[in-house]
């Protein structure tokens, strides 16, 4: 399953000393101590229906634009190997749609073109169970792709639901498949990571008999989407808009990637990925060198993000998207629900600029744009109103997503050995997305994600390549020139 890189661990990673700097930059943005009394979510007074939050009614209007695009389904699963408890695991899953609002949760138009959030009662689970395992091999594999192929492009009805799927495959006589689909709308990383986490302590409740002992949750994500609205007509989005608008200027422009073929009107594409590992020395140098200028590994990736993209189109101003958890309030840190916020961090670069003048830069954006972290992409694009087009992003076309990977709960399957099941995105959401992996042992992965119908693979190779290249300039010469690092 895809997952948001996740702020509070990039906040995590820093040291002391610059833990201290950025509490001094949000109090510079905020009167100390009112943030959380002013801003605490409350319980909302009608609990069957709810407004949607600003990301989800783009989730809706992308949807009635394309019912059948698969591009926002979260897909992914769990291996099981041992003695599976089918009925705990059946349990355990309807225990995660009982608790969470989010995953009962359809889509109403009413007449007059408004949409809200409906929250049903109750929603039984379907885990239909297809046993697989007395096939011969090659069938059987066979069997298991074409089940994971329709579970993850079967088209989801917002306004029927149910908005998560589950699909239990037997594929040997102790060896198991989960496949769990959802959509976005109601889903998204952190929600990956919460639901995992949660269903491994609820089976293992269930098989060693004993009561499984949750806190209610203080909020739903319907309560939060109707803050959210409430809080937009306060001063402080507002005040947050008004930062963005400095950031970004009153220009916008589009970034253009040399591609093998031309683009097409509509923008859809198929998605395909090249993955290299990092070299371990220049992680660990890399490391280094952010911890000592107050940075992060994220603000060092980034910014040779940046610069591959000055190289590969000659543009002085590069706009890359960045996805953030949006979980920086404690009661909204175990819900459900499709938090996650889109910023559009810039970078302005030219040939002369050295690379340790460009990592300053993204450091200094990427912190000021955490310190105004609440303002929709939504809201932000509706004030900057840039030009729109079927066959381009607004406001930037290409993605940067750190992510760090949580195992740890799969291990607390009692009788089981569980391991976690990625698939490939069917559908590209951009053009070009660039996604590194921090694994347990500290060492990362670059995955470029990109439309298959605009680049040959050789092409993105290659630019993986440049990419590894610019990394290790940063670290061994950061006084270079952009212009001047040597790419092949």
């Amino acid at each position: 399953m895809p997952e948001i890189q996740d702020i509070s661990a990039r906040r995590a990673s820093l040291s002391a000393e610059q833990r201290a700097r950025l509490k001094e930059r949000l109090r510079g943005a905020h009167v100390a101590g009112t943030r959380e009394t002013e801003s605490a979510i409350p319980p909302r007074p009608q609990k069957e229906r709810a407004p949607l939050s600003f990301a989800q009614r783009r989730q809706w209007f992308l949807w009635k634009l394309d019912p059948a695009r698969t591009a926002y389904h979260l897909s992914g699963g769990l291996a099981l190997s041992g003695n599976l408890d089918v009925e705990a695991l059946r349990a355990g899953v309807q225990a995660l749609v009982d608790r969470h609002e989010s995953l009962r949760t359809v889509f109403r138009e009413e007449g007059d073109g408004e949409v809200e959030q409906v929250i049903l009662e109750t929603l039984p689970v379907a885990l239909p169970c297809i046993d697989l395992s007395t096939l011969e091999a090659g069938a059987r594999e066979a069997a298991i792709e074409h089940e994971v192929r329709g579970i993850r492009t079967e088209p989801f009805d917002l306004t029927r639901g149910p908005l998560m799927r589950t699909v239990l495959l037997k594929t040997g006589a102790q060896a198991h498949r989960l496949l769990v689909v959802m959509h976005h709308i109601v889903s998204d990383g952190w929600s990956v990571q919460l639901t995992l986490d949660e269903l491994a302590a609820q089976y293992a409740a269930r098989v060693q008999g004993r009561p499984m002992a949750q806190p209610a949750l203080p909020v739903q994500y319907a309560d939060y989407a109707v803050w959210q609205n409430q809080w937009l007509e306060g001063g402080e989005g507002e005040r947050q808009l008004a930062w963005w608008r400095d950031h970004l200027g009153t220009e916008q422009p589009v970034i253009s990637l040399h591609t093998d073929r031309p683009r097409n009107a509509d923008g859809r594409y198929g998605s395909a990925r090249v993955t290299v590992a990092l070299p371990a020395d220049t992680v660990a140098r890399l490391r280094q060198q952010a911890q000592g200028q107050g940075a992060t590994l994220f603000m060092a990736l980034l910014a040779g993000f940046n610069a591959l993209l000055f190289r590969h189109t000659g543009q002085t101003d590069a706009r890359v998207g960045v996805p953030i958890a949006n979980r920086n309030r404690a009661e909204t840190a175990g819900v459900v629900g499709f938090f996650v916020n889109t910023q559009v961090l810039r970078a302005r670069i030219d040939a002369r600029m050295t690379l340790a003048e460009l990592f300053v830069q993204t450091r200094e954006t990427a912190i000021g744009a955490q310190t105004h972290q609440d303002l929709p992409f939504e809201q932000l694009v509706g004030a900057l109103r840039p030009e729109r087009s079927l066959s381009a992003n607004p406001l930037f076309q290409v993605m940067f997503n750190h992510v760090r990977r949580d195992h740890r709960s799969l291990a607390e399957w009692p009788g089981v050995s569980v391991q976690r099941l990625d698939f490939e995105e069917e559908d590209a959401q951009f053009e070009l997305t660039l996604q590194t992996l921090e694994l347990e042992d500290g060492s990362v992965e670059a995955t470029l994600l990109y439309a298959s119908e605009l680049f040959d693979r050789e092409t993105v190779e290659r630019m993986a390549g440049h990419y590894l290249s610019v990394l290790r300039a940063l670290v061994e010469r950061p006084q270079q020139a952009v212009g001047d690092v040597v790419l092949v």
